[in-house]
């Protein structure tokens, strides 16, 4: 049985945050704003890391 709650951190937050982070990266490179540009990079790796590190540690 699956734990309660890995439907979120496998499914729902990782596209949360993928959706963010390509707004910023889009937003930064049209503005050519550095700023918003790397947080949208950092937030899109962090989006691609987040289901491996949460579900190793809950499963």
């Amino acid at each position: 049985m699956a734990i309660v709650g890995t439907t979120i951190f496998s499914h729902i937050l990782p596209v949360i945050f993928g959706f963010f982070a390509l707004v910023l990266i889009i937003s930064g490179s049209l503005e050519e704003d550095n700023a918003k540009l790397g947080l949208g990079v950092a937030l899109f790796i962090i989006a691609c890391v987040f289901p491996y590190a949460i579900l190793s540690v809950l499963v």
